[in-house]
């Protein structure tokens, strides 16, 4: 994977940034001012800070970088109202980024790598690998933007774009401090929400961490045999050592565990499948969301019936196992992780600056 380069200015915590003008010969108290512009007012450019001296934007610039996302593209769903933005890096690398309307308020659905090593086979962000992390910056500006461009204020977050979040843990927890920060957009923990494929290790760091935020694991089968058909990381860890890393996440910060489950047709939607999975789960205080799955043409998996995907749900719910099935957002659009960039960059479009 290519070397990571340094954290950019809009990566900087207000301690570091006062630090950093400090150094440069500037009064602390502009380091609160251009702070502000970065996290509150949301510029995607230096020249934007008006009562920034000049001098110490190009300072600024200089010393760590400064770096914004372009819009590549935008798709709206003609079925429910969801957003889909294809944005480019400073690099040249593509990601993606969902806005989803709710009654409740405003979600985005943010990607935290460039592709994804994670292999899961129902799913497209993984099909080309990984190419590299996000920087906190590259994953602000996905928020920082869509607000922006819409005018209107984001309210929740999921993190279950392209990439697996804990695979960039520590610049996943510096995007945490700093979208969570009083003096920024100041967004609640508890309206946050990382999924993982179960990187054990990471989500008892995670949970030491004791923070509010949701935690979903990517289930997906009711045991070990057929989950590493699925999903490659299950040949590192088992859904034993899995729940317990659950346990401990519970037990530290008292958060509800969600559990997600990609209903793929024959697979693994069977009534002897659900029964599996209510051994697994019955004891934990947990929700399972039933995701119907996207078919994606590497694959040939297919979407469960709505009568399998009902009879599933219904067993879950008479052994008092708190469940949902995900709305469908946005299909009309290829809203799941990692369609629309595939085919943006397949189609052999870059992030190149036009």
């Amino acid at each position: 994977m290519p070397q990571q380069i340094q954290y950019d200015l809009k990566s900087l915590t207000l301690t570091e940034l006062e630090a950093l003008i400090e150094q440069l010969g500037e009064k602390k108290f502009r380091a609160g001012q251009v702070y502000g512009w970065l996290h509150q007012k949301l510029v995607q450019d230096l020249e934007e800070m008006g009562n920034v001296p000049k001098k110490l934007r190009e300072q600024l610039k200089e010393a760590v970088g400064f770096y914004s996302i372009r819009e590549l593209d935008r798709l709206v769903s003609e079925i429910d109202g969801t957003s889909k933005f294809i944005f480019a890096l400073h690099d040249g690398s593509v990601i993606e980024s969902v806005l989803m309307k709710y009654k409740h308020g405003n979600s985005v659905c943010i990607s935290s790598q460039v592709g994804c090593r994670m292999g899961c086979r129902f799913c497209a962000s993984t099909l080309d690998g990984l190419s590299r992390n996000l920087l906190p910056s590259e994953m602000l500006d996905q928020i920082y933007y869509i607000q922006r461009a819409t005018g209107e204020r984001v309210s929740n977050i999921v993190i279950m774009g392209t990439g697996e979040p804990f695979d960039n843990f520590d610049h996943v927890m510096r995007f945490l401090s700093l979208i969570t920060d009083e003096k920024g957009l100041n967004l609640s923990q508890r309206n946050i929400t990382i999924s993982t494929c179960g990187l054990v290790p990471r989500i008892r760091q995670f949970a030491d961490r004791q923070m509010q935020c949701n935690l979903a694991i990517s289930l997906h089968a009711p045991n070990d045999e057929m989950r590493r058909e699925l999903m490659p990381i299950a040949n590192s860890y088992t859904i034993d050592e899995i729940i317990e890393a659950c346990e401990y996440f519970f037990e530290k910060t008292g958060r509800r565990i969600t559990f997600e489950y990609s209903l793929v047709a024959g697979v693994n939607d069977k009534p002897e499948h659900a029964k599996l999975l209510i051994k697994r789960l019955r004891h934990l205080n947990c929700h399972v969301n039933l995701i119907p799955v996207n078919p994606i043409k590497e694959r040939d998996y297919k979407q469960s019936t709505a009568d399998s995907i009902k009879e599933f749900k219904n067993l879950l719910e008479k052994n008092r196992i708190n469940v949902t099935i995900r709305r469908e957002m946005g299909r009309d659009i290829q809203a799941a992780c990692g369609q629309l960039r595939r085919k943006y960059t397949n189609g052999n479009q870059t992030g190149e600056c036009l």
